[in-house]
C-alpha cells in the first residue's frame, strides 16, 4: 500500500446516498461479475504490463491476434521503450477508456543530468514542480505544440547516484514526463533527459495487478484447449473496472434504455448517488445491478439531486450499454 503522499484523483472516496428504495427486475441485465468469457471478450478490460520495444498500437494488434477479436484499444500511449501499465479495452469497452482521463497516472523514471549538481538543489528544484505547471508537447508528439497546463500531484526523488536521478511522479493525464525532465534541467541550469520510464499506475490500475502478453496467451489456450476459465477470468475484468474512480449515479431500470438511446438523465430516474458531486463533474451512470450505462456530465450537485423532484441532472458524454438490454418503458417521439 502506497503512502498517503502518493495520492491521485482516483484515490478520492465517496459515500453512497440512497434517494429512494427501489428493486431491480432480475429478468433484465446482469451483475458484471456474472458475465461469461465471451461477454468479457466483447466488453472487457485488461491491466497490461507493456514490454519495452513495441509501440502501444502494436500491442493492440497482438492482443487482437491472441484473442481472435476485431476491436482492441488502449488508454494513454506509452513510447516504445517505456514499460508498465497500459489499460486495454476489448470490444465495446473501448468506449469507457476515456473515463481514465480523470484518474491520474504515476511513473517511476530515471532522469539523466548532463553535469554534476548539488543533491539538495536537485531535490528543491524537483519539489518546485509540484502543483500546476505549463508544458509544450515535444516535437514528436501527436498533439498540437501549444502551451498547456497540467497538474503534478507529487514528485518524489527516490535516489540520486552521480548524475542519475531516480524519481516517482504522480501527474495529470496528458503530462509529458520527458518534457518534465527537460524543464527540470533548464531550472538547474543544465541539460537533462529521461533515460528510463515505467508507468506504475493509471488510476486504480496498478503494476502489482498487471499481466504480461504471455499471460494472456496462456490463459486463452487454457480456456480454449482445456476448458479452464480461471486464468482468463482473472485477467479480463468487466468494463466497469474503468469506472471505479468516478462518482456514481445509480438509476431505475425504467430509465436505462432511454439513456442508451441518448436521452439526458432526469432526477426522477435517480435511485442512489455518491456524495460530493459538483455541477460539471464527470460521473458514471450505473444500473441497480452495477452495470455501466453511460459516462455523463453532472448538471446538478449531489445535494440538488437529493432535494429536487424534477429537472435534468446529467447530460450524456458517452453511452456504454447496448440498446435493448433493458426494456423500453419510455415514449418514443
Amino acid at each position: 500500500m502506497l503512502d498517503k503522499k502518493y495520492n491521485l484523483p482516483s484515490d478520492k472516496k465517496h459515500k453512497r446516498i440512497i434517494k429512494v428504495q427501489v428493486k431491480t427486475n432480475p429478468n433484465y441485465g446482469k451483475s458484471p461479475s456474472e458475465r461469461d468469457i465471451d461477454e468479457l471478450l466483447s466488453c472487457g478490460v485488461i491491466n497490461l504490463d507493456k514490454p519495452s520495444g513495441p509501440t502501444s498500437h502494436q500491442v493492440d494488434s497482438w492482443i487482437k491476434g491472441i484473442f481472435n477479436i476485431e476491436k482492441v484499444g488502449h488508454s494513454g500511449t506509452l513510447d516504445p521503450n517505456a514499460t508498465g501499465v497500459l489499460p486495454i479495452g476489448l470490444g465495446n469497452a473501448t468506449k469507457a477508456l476515456q473515463a481514465l482521463l480523470f484518474a491520474g497516472k504515476e511513473y517511476i523514471g530515471i532522469m539523466k543530468l548532463h553535469k554534476d549538481i548539488d543533491k539538495k538543489k536537485i531535490m528543491d528544484v524537483c519539489k518546485s514542480f509540484i502543483g500546476e505547471i505549463t508544458q509544450i508537447p515535444p516535437l514528436r508528439s501527436a498533439v498540437k505544440r501549444v502551451k498547456r497546463k497540467r497538474h503534478i500531484y507529487y514528485f518524489d526523488v527516490i535516489q540520486i547516484n552521480s548524475r542519475n536521478v531516480l524519481f516517482r511522479v504522480g501527474c495529470e493525464t496528458g503530462t509529458y514526463v520527458r518534457t518534465l525532465c527537460v524543464d527540470i534541467g533548464k531550472k538547474l541550469k543544465t541539460k537533462a533527459h529521461l533515460a528510463e520510464l515505467r508507468r506504475t499506475r493509471v488510476g486504480n490500475l496498478c503494476e502489482e495487478n498487471s499481466f504480461i502478453l504471455h499471460d494472456l496467451k496462456d490463459a486463452y489456450i487454457f480456456w480454449k484447449g482445456e476448458g479452464d476459465e480461471k486464468e482468463i477470468k482473472s485477467i479480463i475484468h468487466p468494463l466497469e473496472r474503468l469506472l471505479d474512480h468516478l462518482p456514481k449515479i445509480v438509476i431505475r431500470d425504467s430509465a436505462v434504455d432511454a439513456l442508451c438511446h441518448g436521452a439526458s438523465l432526469a432526477v426522477p430516474g435517480v435511485v442512489e448517488i455518491d456524495s460530493d458531486i459538483k455541477n460539471g463533474d464527470m460521473v458514471a451512470v450505473l444500473t441497480m445491478k452495477n452495470e455501466g450505462v453511460a459516462l455523463a456530465k453532472s448538471m446538478m450537485s449531489t445535494e440538488d439531486i437529493i432535494q429536487k423532484d424534477k429537472g435534468v441532472c446529467a447530460n450524456l458524454v458517452r453511452v456504454l450499454m447496448n440498446k435493448g438490454t433493458y426494456p423500453s418503458i419510455w415514449k418514443k417521439s
